[in-house]
């Protein structure tokens, strides 16, 4: 068991890191190391870093060096607390770039496309956010949720309402995870219980950046839901947001549906395209991060990747929705950053694992091919790098923040018994990959320490 969690009595599955007290915390992990230092698309083998029995020293929660076990455990200090996962798969927390933590409570919803389901689902439910004690304890539930599947930093929606922000960020903060998350922008077609104004949506999203942004490791996203349920007002000023505050990030949708793209013709008819409505008000550049991408043309790719805004694929919830086959290799043959986004609630887990799963198979019905290692690549150091944070988070290299999760090859009989009979590193990803769950995290971490173990109370 995770020595950090160790006391008498039942213990918590969830643990707080920020409750811990050090003045200077020194730690080891032991296990079998797995990161990457470049896409497999591009490097190749030489993309991947595979320890089989390897050592990880974090101190005050960064990565201080890594390599074989036998070299250095011979160097560690005696007292070196040491955390032995020896049998079990480490690799650096995942990176979720799209997901609605309002919209929890209707994953797994019935019947619908996305107009429909966001009339029918969505919008009553994120009506409840008005609420602060709903939305915090949505919000604890959503954060347990991604540490139980391992993924430690997140690009999430919150609602229109201020106090959704605030519960979200305070929640995350208790448990030091790396969060950016904004309110919702929404003054036209939508429910009037649930509309800002153009001037009150850029004065409360103006006093959470205040509020929030730079704030430990939470950072704030200007939230446009979309380009229909905005007029030409609060898209002008969801881009000077974008542009008055630097670091800032800025994450909506774009073309997800054909019927969604037809009805942004219809109200935008002076833009050439759906993505160019964003361009028009100043929301593509670095650290603008759109969901789902399906429906864009090659002049739209190419305009993402010369302004350098990333994509989110979100498979599970684009064939739950019916919206389209997402086109990783032209986003990659021209340059574009791409992470995985799991989309709950449209999307159908939370797991990145079986995020992973939906993709491989949406990339064979578009006759792509996604190898386990660019898969394990995307949900982490490719998500990073779509959030601008590979300098901090995405794989083990020295200084950067030690986020992990922890993978149990023997989580179920039949992952046991399947894992047992693979012959390489890569065929056993790509078993994780298409059985595995949240079942098979073993143990989360967040700045070096647990923050989530499985088989306890």
């Amino acid at each position: 068991l995770c020595p950090d969690c160790a006391s008498a009595g039942p213990r918590s599955r969830f643990h707080f890191p920020r409750k811990m007290t050090d003045t200077r915390r020194v730690h080891a992990v032991r296990g079998e190391l797995i990161h990457f230092t470049a896409d497999p698309a591009d490097a190749g083998d030489a993309a991947l870093t595979h320890l089989p029995d390897g050592v990880m020293l974090i101190v005050d929660g960064l990565i201080s060096e890594s390599g074989p076990a036998e070299a250095m455990l011979a160097k560690l200090p005696a007292d070196t607390r040491i955390t032995d996962y020896r049998g079990k798969l480490i690799l650096p927390g995942f990176v979720d770039t799209h997901i609605h933590y309002a919209q929890t409570d209707i994953i797994a919803s019935y019947g619908e496309q996305l107009l429909a389901w966001l009339e029918k689902y969505t919008f009553p439910t994120e009506a409840r956010f008005s609420d602060p004690e709903h939305a915090g304890e949505v919000a604890d539930f959503f954060c347990d949720e991604l540490l139980r599947n391992g993924t430690t930093t997140a690009l999430a929606f919150a609602t229109v309402h201020p106090a959704s922000v605030d519960a979200l960020f305070e929640a995350a903060w208790q448990r030091s995870m790396r969060m950016i998350a904004g309110k919702v922008l929404m003054d036209r077609n939508c429910p009037d219980y649930l509309a800002d104004t153009a001037d009150t949506g850029y004065t409360d999203s103006k006093a959470l950046i205040e509020k929030w942004h730079g704030c430990d490791r939470l950072l704030y996203a200007v939230t446009p839901r979309f380009a229909p349920t905005s007029t030409r007002e609060q898209m002008a000023l969801a881009g000077r947001l974008f542009a008055e505050h630097p670091g800032v990030y800025l994450q909506s949708h774009v073309a997800e549906n054909r019927g969604e793209v037809a009805w942004v013709a219809e109200l935008y008819p002076e833009a050439r395209s759906y993505l160019d409505v964003y361009e028009r008000y100043g929301q593509l550049g670095e650290r603008s991060v759109y969901a789902h991408c399906i429906w864009l043309d090659e002049t739209d790719r190419e305009r993402m990747a010369s302004t350098g805004s990333a994509m989110s694929f979100c498979p599970t919830s684009n064939l739950f929705l019916g919206s389209g086959l997402f086109d990783l290799d032209r986003a990659h043959a021209l340059g574009v950053r791409v992470g995985i986004g799991t989309d709950v609630g449209g999307g159908t887990s939370f797991s990145m694992l079986q995020t992973l799963n939906e993709a491989y198979k949406v990339l064979q019905l578009n006759g792509q091919r996604l190898s386990a290692e660019r898969a394990f690549y995307l949900a982490t150091l490719g998500g990073a790098r779509s959030l601008y944070l590979d300098d901090r988070i995405g794989n083990f290299a020295p200084g950067k923040e030690a986020d992990f999760v922890v993978i149990d090859p023997a989580a179920t009989p039949l992952f046991a018994r399947r894992m047992a009979a693979t012959t390489s590193l890569s065929e056993r990803l790509f078993v994780l990959m298409m059985l595995g769950d949240d079942r098979c995290v073993a143990a989360t971490h967040i700045l070096g320490e647990c923050a989530f173990e499985a088989g306890t109370t």
